[in-house]
Parts: C-alpha cells; sequence; structure tokens
C-alpha cells in the first residue's frame, strides 16, 4: 500500500503526542525547529505520514533558500543538529518513509535538494532512491549501565581527574542562564583560538538554543566552579525521551589540571541517567571522547539533488566554506602572533 506525506501546520500540532513516539530525539521537538529556524532563517516543516487508513508516523525538517535554491533540510550542515528525520510506529520501515519523503520534498515542496540524516535509517534503506551517502561518525555511551560500571569502563586518567576535581574544590552548578552565554562564548573563543581557529558560529545562537529549549525541561546548563568562585568550563545538553547529546563544551586551558571537564561531563550523565536518558550521544569524533567509556557509532547521511549540477554546487559550497574556515584561522594564529611578539618587544 502507497505511503505519503501531507504537511502539517506546526502550530496546531499536539507537541506531547509527537514527543510520546519512542524515537523522538530532542533534535526533532518542536522547540528545537523553532532554535534553526530562528539560526538559519529557515521554515519548520512537519508532514504526517500516512496510508489510506491511518497516520504511521511525521517527518520533522526546515526549508531554508540558498544561493536561489529551495532546500528541505533534516538537517543540513552547519545547523548545530545531528539526527533528525522520522519519528515511526512499530513496524513502519524506514525505507518507505524515505521513499514517500523524496516524493513529498521535489513533487510537492518543489525543493531543488533534501539532505536527511536518520538515526535508525541503514545505508541500505537509501539504496533504492539513488542517495548519496556519507557517514557521520561519532561516540555514545550507554547510560542504562550502572554508575560503577559506567565509571569503571571511563580511562584511569579520566577517573583520576574527576576524583581529583573533587579534591580540588571544583563544584558543578546547575545554570539558568544569565551570565552563561558570556561565560559559554569567552571559553569557546579561547578554545578555538588555541587551535588557530575561530569558533563557526557566534553568541546569538547559543542564546537562540537557551531561549528556545531551556523552559521545555529539556536542556542542561552546567558551569564548573573552582574554589575562588571562577567558572572554569561550561557545558550544555539537550535531551528527550532516550538520548541525551553533548550540544557545546568549553574551558579556560590554563585551569585544565583541575579536572573540571571531566567532572562536568561525569556530572551531565549521572543528571541525565537519573532522569531516564538510556544514551549519552557524544556529538561527532574527538579521541578525548574515547575517555569516557564511549563506543563509536556511524550514521548515515544522505542528500539527494533534483539534478546533478546542484549536487556539484552543494558539494562546492561545502569546499568552499572549508577553506575559508582555515584562511580565517590562520588570519588568527597571524593576528596573534603579532600580539605576542608586541608584548615580548614591550
Amino acid at each position: 500500500m502507497a505511503l505519503c506525506f501531507e504537511s502539517v501546520d506546526i502550530s496546531s500540532v499536539d507537541q506531547a503526542e509527537l514527543d510520546q513516539f519512542p524515537d523522538r530525539m530532542v533534535h526533532q521537538s518542536l522547540p528545537w525547529l523553532q532554535f534553526i529556524a530562528d539560526a538559519q532563517n529557515a521554515r519548520p516543516v512537519l508532514a504526517r505520514l500516512r496510508n489510506d487508513r491511518e497516520t504511521l508516523g511525521y517527518f520533522s525538517g526546515l526549508l531554508v533558500k540558498k544561493f536561489g535554491f529551495t532546500i528541505l533540510g533534516s538537517p543540513f550542515p552547519g545547523w548545530s543538529t545531528t539526527y533528525m528525520g522520522f519519528n515511526l510506529k512499530p513496524g513502519v520501515p524506514r525505507s518507505s518513509a524515505i521513499g514517500a519523503l523524496t516524493h513529498f520534498a521535489f513533487s510537492q515542496l518543489r525543493c531543488h535538494h533534501l539532505e536527511l540524516m536518520d538515526r535508525f535509517a541503514t545505508e541500505e534503506d537509501y539504496e533504492p532512491f539513488d542517495f548519496h551517502i556519507w557517514m557521520f561518525q561519532g561516540y555514545e555511551i550507554d547510560l542504562r549501565l550502572e554508575e560503577d560500571r559506567l565509571l569503571a569502563d571511563m580511562s584511569a586518567t579520566c577517573r583520576n581527574s574527576i576524583r581529583k576535581a573533587t579534591r580540588l574544590g571544583v563544584r558543578i552548578e546547575e545554570s539558568t542562564v544569565p551570565d552563561f552565554v558570556c561565560d559559554y562564548w569567552a571559553q569557546l573563543k579561547h578554545v578555538f583560538a588555541v587551535k588557530g581557529a575561530i569558533p563557526l558560529f557566534g553568541p546569538s545562537r547559543v542564546e537562540q538554543l537557551i531561549e528556545r529549549l531551556l523552559p521545555t525541561g529539556n536542556l542542561l546548563l552546567l558551569k564548573a566552579m573552582n574554589e575562588e568562585g571562577e567558572c572554569v568550563a561550561t557545558g550544555l545538553f539537550p535531551a528527550l525521551n532516550k538520548t541525551a547529546f553533548f550540544w557545546g563544551g568549553a574551558s579556560w586551558r590554563h585551569h585544565s589540571k583541575l579536572g573540571a571537564n571531566e567532572a562536568l561531563v561525569w556530572y551531565a550523565m549521572k543528571y541525565w541517567k537519573r532522569r531516564g536518558i538510556q544514551t549519552f550521544d557524544m556529538v561527532g569524533l574527538g579521541d578525548y571522547k574515547r575517555k569516557f567509556g564511549a563506543y563509536p557509532i556511524a550514521i548515515p547521511w544522505a542528500s539527494k539533488s533534483r539534478n546533478r549540477s546542484i549536487a556539484f554546487l552543494r558539494r562546492s559550497a561545502e569546499s568552499t566554506f572549508r577553506r575559508s574556515h582555515r584562511v580565517a584561522g590562520r588570519v588568527v594564529r597571524f593576528v596573534e602572533s603579532i600580539r605576542r611578539g608586541g608584548e615580548k618587544n614591550g
């Protein structure tokens, strides 16, 4: 039986009903879609998957215009978001939903380009529909384990850092703003500057995230404070249903020996575990994530364009962005070297 998507008025939908889908994640929630819409000047898209008799699930994404092309992202690179895609009733094949979405995007919405990363879709699900696939790699932690086991699975260095933080008087505070953004942004710029780079977004992105998510109870803001009361590390951890995410973290490098970063992540793991969260997604690669006992994952990120020229432009735009960011990083390093030289001469 043929399946099809139909658009839903996002302002009239019952969010509680949607959030009851067992495969639903925070990146598909309506407040999150509104956050992305604010940050990207995009339009949220919510579509209902139906057969002739009943609703079988939903799709969440956003429409955005870039260079004159209409793009349906679920998500799209640069949106500070990982998995979106579908929420389906048990037994509904992901491949059927992908087929219906392809028709919905190109025939009904008249899109030029579609991008999709669904946490539970496989490469095989995309094969019949001629998607370009690359793998989004990251790390996850199984929070269903007992806390003692979670600690035991960490590296000895990580466990020692957590204990050291306690010994040195580091305390973790749950923040309710108002100075959180200032602390996080200053530390984030510092982290990137140490690497000779610049952040990929501005402080308004963090403000927009907090404005939309914090009132829902689905966002944890943490600050690590040293004995003198100085904020030495910060982190943002959104969650919904079964999965929590490490959205962002930053710290002052000269305080790294306090173990505050490790203590902050451990606090977030325990916080969400005690609220029924089963998986802690560390989001993306980074060797330091292994020390928390995380295991590697690889999720298909799929894209499909109306024609080959649009697909080529999409890949070219991404390459151009990466080159421009590297150039910006070189400028930062150059300016910093001049500053340090001036300080020495002075």
